[in-house]
């Protein structure tokens, strides 16, 4: 890869996995969903100003039924099942989680779209779930049935984003990045503008909370999603695939940083079998997808 892309992966890899140490952050001021409006349509407003430069709303009106469902399940409700995540886990704990996204992509195309799972697929699929099992293990004798919860609560948004990619591969392939992106967005944030209002906080919000929301919405989901759609064009999916594996270890990283949470064994052990089972599972071993994005 071209030292471009390599720095597009890095900075992709950063911004995502700080995403999860701001709804640590500001999800208990805001709420889950008032958290998210604020988070979708700030993006929306810094994406826009690329929609209408690439003339995006004649291919939105033509695209626009599956790019809202598109918006609905990959965008407005993953988004709130993370930030209520995260009111149970760590940050950390939740990226890991959340790295499981693919392997539920290759279970949704095995299930859809009828592609065959080979055997190290399946054995992935296995090492995955292994893996949050043993990433909850000391979590749930430190907060009992709300660790079982907040690791569901992630595993839904997984399930989600998997069967979200595999239908914007069926339904939107050729649709510009942007027009997918904005179009997404405009439909989180009219999803999920009633719930924003009547959850919104009685009580004054921290500036520490507002401050993540304002760099959550621009940072980690507006530039984000234009990096990665970039290097998806530029790399092809299997080396922008590398990016599932490093966003852990930044949320791990910012969590231990500014918010002092702490590394366990438990945490180390999980995230690894997750992370090769998630390679297994993808038919991208994890070394070899590593060195390939260094190439």
């Amino acid at each position: 890869m071209s030292f471009r892309n390599i720095l597009d992966l890095v900075i992709l890899s950063a911004v995502w996995g700080a995403s999860f140490l701001f709804m640590r952050v500001a999800t208990p001021e805001f709420g889950a969903i008032a958290l998210m409006e604020l988070r979708v349509s700030i993006a929306l407003a810094f994406l826009l100003p690329f929609f209408v430069a690439r003339s995006g709303l004649a291919e939105l009106r033509v695209h626009w039924k599956p790019i809202c469902f598109v918006g609905v399940f990959t965008t407005a409700i993953p988004f709130c099942l993370l930030a209520w995540a995260t009111l149970s886990l760590t940050a950390g704990s939740v990226s890991i989680v959340n790295a499981t996204t693919p392997i539920f992509g290759a279970l949704v195309a095995w299930l859809w779209l009828d592609e065959k799972l080979a055997t190290r697929q399946v054995v992935g699929l296995l090492l995955g779930f292994a893996g949050v099992v043993v990433l909850l293990g000391d979590r749930v004798g430190e907060t009992g049935s709300a660790a079982l919860t907040g690791a569901f609560t992630a595993l839904g948004a997984s399930t989600l984003y998997g069967l979200g990619a595999n239908f914007a591969r069926r339904y939107l392939d050729g649709v510009s990045a942007v027009t997918v992106s904005t179009g997404s967005m405009i439909s989180a944030t009219v999803l999920l503008l009633p719930g924003a209002l009547l959850t919104w906080p009685q009580g004054p919000v921290s500036p520490e909370a507002w401050l993540s929301v304002l760099i959550m919405g621009v940072a980690s989901t507006g530039i984000a999603y234009l990096l990665f759609f970039r290097l998806l064009k530029s790399v092809g999916p299997a080396r922008a695939l590398t990016v599932t594996y490093l966003v852990p270890l930044f949320a791990i990283l910012w969590g231990g940083m500014f918010l002092a949470e702490p590394v366990t064994a438990g945490m180390l052990a999980g995230g690894t079998i997750t992370l090769l089972g998630t390679s297994l599972a993808t038919g991208l071993p994890l070394r070899r997808s590593l060195r390939a994005a260094a190439d």
